[in-house]
């Protein structure tokens, strides 16, 4: 089902026509076998109230956590650009010959994450990791050989910074993994398709035909197709843009 929430347009068809059919197979099943009696009408109207706002509370919490998940992804680009250019001002506290050696490195290194965010395949983006992670090493090595040589509390700050900038590219990948569980998404499906169907079932007029029956069926798709676009870091037209990194690639030079 991930590859589904990764392509919000497709999902919001699948929505669609699943809560459609459910909405009005109700009317054509459930009503034929069995009509809605007067004595129950209240009682039914009751089900079909607690469903409908359970639906929406549903709905409002699968939102505010994808809100909050695209909200970490950005706020960790910042991050990442931070340390970059602060480790790029560092690099002078190393011997000349290392300092600007890191300084390529930096630069290398941070086309690779600009390349991370605007990656789309998954064979562009195993190359993408792979590159980052031998630069990673290519730096550690770097500011490790300039430790050993020149082992003062300055030189201290230059390993740190650099600590800082790989710590800060797996905090980033660790954001762009976590997403709404499958599982919350199979409940959330369920209960929408159920909910449909209370509304056709619940319908006075026998008739499929009523446009009315396919307002729910829409509201509810579009609103899950946001949140799959929110919550999908490549698939959707909702996605992290790397305008920190950017920036200091161009301040770089």
């Amino acid at each position: 089902m991930q590859p589904l929430l990764s392509h919000p347009a497709f999902f919001f068809v699948v929505c669609f026509v699943l809560m459609s059919l459910g909405g009005c197979g109700s009317i054509f099943v459930l009503r034929r076998k069995k009509k809605l009696e007067s004595d129950v009408l209240e009682d039914f109207g009751v089900v079909q109230a607690a469903t409908l706002t359970l639906l929406a509370l549903l709905i409002g919490f699968s939102f505010s956590m994808a809100v909050s998940r695209y909200d970490q992804r950005k706020n960790y680009e910042e991050e990442e650009a931070n340390a970059i250019g602060t480790e790029y001002l560092r690099a002078d506290l190393a011997q000349e010959e290392n300092a600007g050696e890191i300084r390529l490195l930096l630069k290398s290194y941070l086309a690779q994450r600009v390349a991370f965010y605007q990656a789309h395949g998954k064979a562009q983006l195993d190359r993408i990791d792979a590159h980052t992670g031998v630069l990673e090493n290519r730096l550690w090595q770097a500011v490790l050989v300039e430790a050993k040589n020149n082992p003062t509390p300055v030189v201290a700050l230059l390993v740190s910074g650099m600590n800082d900038v790989i710590n800060t590219q797996g905090y980033t990948q660790a954001a762009w993994w976590n997403r709404i569980p499958v599982s919350a998404w199979v409940l959330l499906m369920v209960i929408a398709l159920f909910s449909s169907m209370l509304v056709g079932y619940g319908a006075r007029s026998n008739s499929a035909k009523s446009a009315y029956l396919l307002i729910l069926p829409l509201m509810v798709s579009l609103s899950l197709a946001l949140i799959a676009d929110i919550d999908s870091p490549r698939g959707g037209l909702i996605r992290v843009v790397p305008q920190n990194l950017i920036s200091l690639q161009h301040s770089l030079g």
